[in-house]
Order: structure tokens, then C-alpha cells, then sequence
């Protein structure tokens, strides 16, 4: 049984060389079993530290960028070969909370042997190496089918996460369409924007590493195995068109809440002025007579004042009736 440094060695397995598992390794123990004719090693780790990454660098003998990358993290979706082995870096997601949180994962990928060192939120790959054991006849293929596993565990829990967001948004409508403004709402329509910008910047790089795979490198990609490598390549082309759909959804319910919040405003705008234009008649008439002339029509007489009122109520009225017809009250 692998002994764990603070939990950073989650798993070390040993396979012979018809994909059957022989069992739990050490680390120290790797380089006896790779001795063996056909034998190779999958190794999984979750943060390690220096000196782990030290000693899995002397055991398979890998280049000193890739441990360097690997140590710092935070490092761009990428596909990097040094001589006979690879050295991919890939965006992981997770949501957490209703949260979207981001990780990361680098792959050390040689003819006998594959180690992935997780850091963030990333899921364990535990259930892709499982299903990669079950199929014992691709299995003779080597790390190339736990590669394969790998990625495969990566793209399909995008999915999940763009369904989520989906429905959230559907959620959302009802508030998009209501009658008051909700600020709570465009803030989370724009957070979901911001998230999904970041989860394509992170999945776009995959359709170039996944065409890769299923292109180049003979010398590691059995020919057996490009078709499920090129499975994982459509899988990454659904997400990003996913993630550019969802993103234009987003953007149009943005707008559509603002158009709908600048209507609502207008329309209180207008009522506003038709309340002012009935208030300002009365006014202006009214003003007339509280000028203290001596000369004015119609003072003199003892019928002036209820034609007065009966002006203003008929002047009010008939603004009131074209405002009601042009529905601006």
C-alpha cells in the first residue's frame, strides 16, 4: 500500500502488460515494477509538494519544466511534448455551492506510465480508472486508455455544469419579465456571463490537444485508441458550442431586462407628464384671473366664475380624454 505524504499520493497502481492490475504500489517501488517486460504505472496525486514531485521525476525520469509547471500551477490549457512522453495541462470545474469553481489538472503521460496531479476543485478520477479496468481488452493499450479515461472524466462533468446553468437561467425568466426590478438579478445573470467566459477560455484549448491526440503522436497513441480519443474531441466541440449558446442566451436576457426596466421607466415618465399637462391647465387659466387688472373680461358679472369652473373641468377633461386615448394614463 502507497504510503500517503499528508494525503498528496492518492493512488499508486501498478498494471502488467495485458491491462490487468497487479495492484497498490509504493512510490519508492516504481522502478522495480517498471523493470518488469509490459508493466506500467498510474499515479495519482492531489497538490503535491517539491520533494514529491522530486522523487516522481527521478523514478520515470521527467523533464524539469514540466515539474516545474506542475508544482506552480495556474498554468493555460496546454499540450507540450519532451522526447517520448507529454505533458498536457487542463482546466477543471466544479460547482460548489451554486458556485462555479475553477481547478486545474497535469498529466505526465510516457509509454509506461501516467500520473495526474490535481490542484483546485477538481473531482477525483478514481471512477475514470475504474471504468478503465473493466475494459481489460483496451486496457492492453496501456496509459494511452487511462489518458483516454482521463480526459473523457474531464469533458463529460462539463456537462452537467452547463445544464445547471441552464435551468438557473430558465429560473430566472420569471424575474427577467417581472414588473419590478430586481438588481439582485442582473448581477447574477452577469456573474453567470463572467463564469461561462472563463469555463470556454478554459475548454476551447481541449478541441486543439484532443486533435492532437488523435493526429499525432504515433509513437504513444496506438491507432486502436484514436477513435475514442476523437469521442473526446466531439464531446469538447458540444461543450464549447454549449458554452457560446448559453452565453448568447445570457447576454440577450441581460438586455432584455434592461430594455424592459428603460420601458418600465418610460412608461412612468409619460404618466408623469400627462399628470403635469392635466395639472397645467388649470393653472394657466386660473393664473389669468389672480392678475389684479381693473379691465377683465367678464369680472363684472355675476355668471363669471361658474363658466370659469366650467372651462377648466371641460379643458381638463377633454386633455384627460386624448391622454387616455393615446394610452399615456
Amino acid at each position: 500500500m502507497p504510503t500517503p505524504t499528508n494525503n498528496m499520493v492518492v493512488n499508486c497502481i501498478a498494471y502488467r502488460g495485458d491491462g490487468t492490475r497487479i495492484g497498490e504500489i509504493t512510490l519508492d517501488a516504481i522502478s522495480d515494477v517498471l523493470q518488469e517486460p509490459g508493466t506500467f504505472v498510474w499515479v495519482g496525486l492531489h497538490e503535491p509538494d517539491a520533494a514529491l514531485l522530486l522523487k516522481l521525476q527521478e523514478e520515470f525520469d521527467l523533464h524539469d519544466l514540466a515539474i516545474e509547471d506542475a508544482h506552480k500551477a495556474h498554468q493555460r490549457t496546454k499540450l507540450e511534448a519532451y522526447g517520448d512522453s507529454l505533458f498536457l495541462v487542463v482546466q477543471t470545474a466544479q460547482l460548489l455551492d451554486g458556485n462555479l469553481a475553477f481547478g486545474e489538472t497535469q498529466i505526465f503521460f510516457g509509454a509506461r506510465y501516467l500520473v495526474t496531479v490535481r490542484h483546485g476543485a477538481s473531482l477525483s478520477y478514481a471512477p475514470a480508472r475504474r471504468s478503465c479496468e473493466q475494459a481489460h481488452e483496451l486496457m492492453r493499450n496501456g496509459p494511452s486508455y487511462g489518458l483516454y479515461g482521463v480526459l473523457d472524466f474531464i469533458v463529460d462533468n462539463l456537462l452537467p455544469i452547463i445544464r445547471d446553468f441552464r435551468e438557473e437561467l430558465h429560473r430566472l425568466e420569471a424575474d427577467i419579465f417581472a414588473e419590478t426590478f430586481k438588481r439582485s438579478t442582473v448581477r447574477r445573470l452577469y456573474d453567470m456571463q463572467r463564469d461561462l467566459m472563463t469555463l470556454r477560455l478554459a475548454v476551447a484549448p481541449l478541441q486543439d490537444i484532443t486533435s492532437q491526440l488523435v493526429r499525432l503522436h504515433p509513437q504513444l497513441i496506438p491507432d486502436e485508441l484514436r477513435v475514442y480519443f476523437r469521442d473526446v474531441y466531439d464531446h469538447v466541440f458540444r461543450v464549447n458550442e454549449s458554452i457560446s449558446a448559453m452565453r448568447e442566451m445570457l447576454g440577450a436576457a441581460i438586455n432584455v431586462n434592461l430594455s424592459l426596466v428603460t420601458f418600465g421607466q418610460n412608461e412612468v415618465m409619460k404618466r408623469l407628464a400627462g399628470y403635469a399637462a392635466l395639472l397645467a391647465a388649470p393653472t394657466l387659466i386660473t393664473s389669468w384671473y389672480g392678475m389684479n387688472f381693473t379691465h377683465m373680461p367678464e369680472l363684472d358679472k355675476p355668471w363669471a366664475y361658474p363658466v370659469a369652473i366650467v372651462v377648466v373641468v371641460g379643458v381638463v377633461g377633454g386633455i384627460y380624454t386624448w391622454l387616455k386615448r393615446v394610452k399615456w394614463l
